[in-house]
């Protein structure tokens, strides 16, 4: 049976007013109580003691009085938030709400509901690369060489991208070390095994991807795909295991790469699409340079002129694999159960061919973004990439193809790498901006929109 709710002072001051209105003789009329019991849900034996006792203090001469005589519980005072407390705390000692309650002195459950309200918040730090100060002058201006002067607008913003591969090399693994799962009560814990969890199998894949082209009507009419590629080869089984014999073909992941595996990779994968002029690759030493002759061969082939570029040293925030694709794949990935290097292969190819173009076209746009913040940062690394609210944008028709750079940044940014002696005018107008000698007309355009005095430029 539920227990009943207590009376408060003003409910019990209520009740007694009802039954005094109506009474005859020192009673209540009839089927009073009874109503009373209904309209507060009490029970007639409360509604009796109360008329009881209010009856003898009236009969007794003294004021009634109906004030609840349960104690009343103190409540526990409210901890209230120190932030210089918290700021104080080496970061050490606030990596888990465990260490951050010991710390200030309070409740684990204290420091979950400041969370939860939003007086502290959670942070998930992931280290990055650490920059030279020529490092941070070539990210400056591989960000500035991305731009160019929009004549419809006016305005200077990022080119197209779309003449330019993105290659990069990742590790995709066969299973994680710790994986969560939402079973329920009655499910059985899955059971994993491997030889060594420092040794799962693992195959490294280079993916190929650029700018997709959509129509005038939001049709894809280049999804950007060029394709993902494994490093691995056919080799005969060297002695008989339970699931084959010796000497059955097997696809093995190749262990080393080196610059003749990527070479390999670079001539004979060209999967029938030569569609683009430059192929933006990291500094890794296994990547072959675009002066290499045998690359020079097969990239002058049918008329094509295609050349390798390195983007910046220390910084896969301006290569559009590292700075969101690669996730995507692997997000999808890892939904795939694999027991074999082939379930492996697959699994990472379909995740690939799965994928919309207007993820990667997001990704494009983000990596934009990521070179405004490089801009105005000064080439270093220290920001967040921003959100966009790209979906938002692209369910009212606003998604832009190309972010404008305010004209001011970009001249700042000028002023400072030939201050630090990393541009020379002449190149300033020629690389950063996209102008040709002899455009005279178009040279005193940029001059005049970029607010560069005239006596600087002679």
């Amino acid at each position: 049976m539920a227990r009943k709710k207590d009376l408060s002072s003003f409910e019990r001051s209520a009740i007694l007013q009802f039954p005094l209105e109506g009474s005859k003789n020192g009673k209540p009329g009839r089927g009073k109580l009874t109503a009373e019991v209904q309209k507060w849900k009490s029970s007639r034996r409360t509604i009796s003691q109360l008329w009881a006792a209010a009856k003898k203090q009236n009969d007794h001469g003294e004021v009634i009085s109906c004030l609840s005589k349960k104690p009343s519980t103190p409540r526990r005072k409210r901890v209230e938030i120190d932030l210089g407390l918290i700021a104080s705390i080496d970061l050490t000692k606030k990596s888990t709400i465990r260490k951050l309650a010991c710390g200030i002195g309070c409740s684990k459950t204290t420091v979950g509901r400041w969370i939860q309200f939003g007086l502290i918040r959670a942070h998930t730090n992931a280290i990055k690369p650490d920059l030279t100060a020529p490092n941070k002058l070539l990210r400056l201006r591989f960000s500035l060489e991305a731009l160019e002067w929009n004549r419809i607008v006016r305005s200077l913003s990022f080119k197209t991208m779309h003449n330019t591969f993105h290659i990069d090399e990742k590790w995709f693994y066969i299973t994680k070390t710790s994986q969560r799962f939402y079973l329920t009560p009655e499910k059985t814990e899955p059971h994993r095994t491997c030889k060594s969890k420092k040794f799962i199998q693992k195959v490294m894949f280079m993916c190929v991807v650029c700018r997709p082209v959509f129509g005038d009507d939001g049709s894809c009419l280049f999804d950007g795909k060029i394709g993902i590629f494994p490093f691995t080869e056919l080799v005969p089984a060297k002695r008989k295991g339970k699931k084959r014999d010796a000497g059955t073909i097997e696809l093995k992941p190749i262990q080393s790469i080196t610059k003749e595996v990527v070479k390999d990779c670079f001539i004979n994968q060209k999967n029938g699409q030569q569609m683009l002029a430059n192929i933006q690759q990291d500094n890794a030493s296994p990547h072959i340079q675009d002066s290499d002759p045998d690359f020079r061969v097969v990239a002058s082939a049918d008329g094509f002129d295609i050349h390798l570029i390195n983007q910046p040293p220390n910084s896969p925030d301006t290569n559009i694999n590292d700075l969101g694709w690669f996730r995507a794949i692997q997000s999808l990935q890892t939904e795939s159960i694999c027991n074999s290097v082939g379930d492996l292969v697959n699994a990472v190819i379909n995740s690939f061919n799965e994928l919309s173009p207007n993820t990667l076209n997001k990704v494009f746009l983000s990596l934009q973004s990521c070179m405004i913040k490089i801009l105005k940062v000064k080439g270093r690394n220290s920001y967040k990439i921003p959100h966009m609210r790209k979906n938002a944008l692209i369910r009212q028709d606003m998604l832009s193809l190309n972010l404008q750079v305010p004209s001011e940044l970009v001249r700042e940014c000028i002023s400072y790498l030939i201050d630090n002696g990393a541009l020379s005018i002449s190149d300033t107008l020629m690389q950063v901006l996209g102008v040709h000698a002899g455009c005279t007309n178009e040279l005193e355009v940029m001059v005049h929109h970029l607010q560069i005095q005239g006596n600087e430029v002679m």
